[in-house]
């Protein structure tokens, strides 16, 4: 499984950028996918997952703001992100997990397959 993300980039505070991860290799549906994001000097935490039945789950600072949704067609995952906050700047990237089903959980080594990821960088 290869995933490739894109769509990173600089935005005003207020703005909004769609990130999107291709997923080759297998079926994105056949697993529960995610967006994550590493500032530096921190850890990399979880942003938002879905599942193979298309539930999500939202961390807490981005609730209301972020959407992330699936097209099974084109095999991509996208993180529609608004009203974006220079606290979210950080590099996004977008994991797979085998199995199809989060079971609710955002935790990075639970995830088996990882993107090079994308760069958001938003300014005041």
């Amino acid at each position: 499984v290869q995933l490739v993300e894109s769509g990173g980039g600089s935005v005003q505070a207020g703005g909004s950028l769609t990130l999107s991860c291709a997923v080759s290799g297998y079926p994105s549906s056949s697993y529960c996918m995610g967006w994550f994001r590493q500032a530096p000097g921190k850890e990399r935490e979880g942003v938002t997952i879905i599942n193979a039945a298309g539930n999500t789950l939202y961390a807490n600072p981005v609730k209301g703001r972020f959407t992330i949704a699936q097209d099974v067609a084109k095999n991509t995952v996208y993180l529609q992100m608004n009203s974006l906050k220079p606290e979210d700047t950080a590099m996004y990237y977008c994991a797979a997990r085998s199995g199809g089903w989060c079971y609710g959980s955002m935790s990075p080594g639970l995830f088996d397959y990882w993107g090079q990821g994308t760069q958001v960088t938003v300014s005041t």
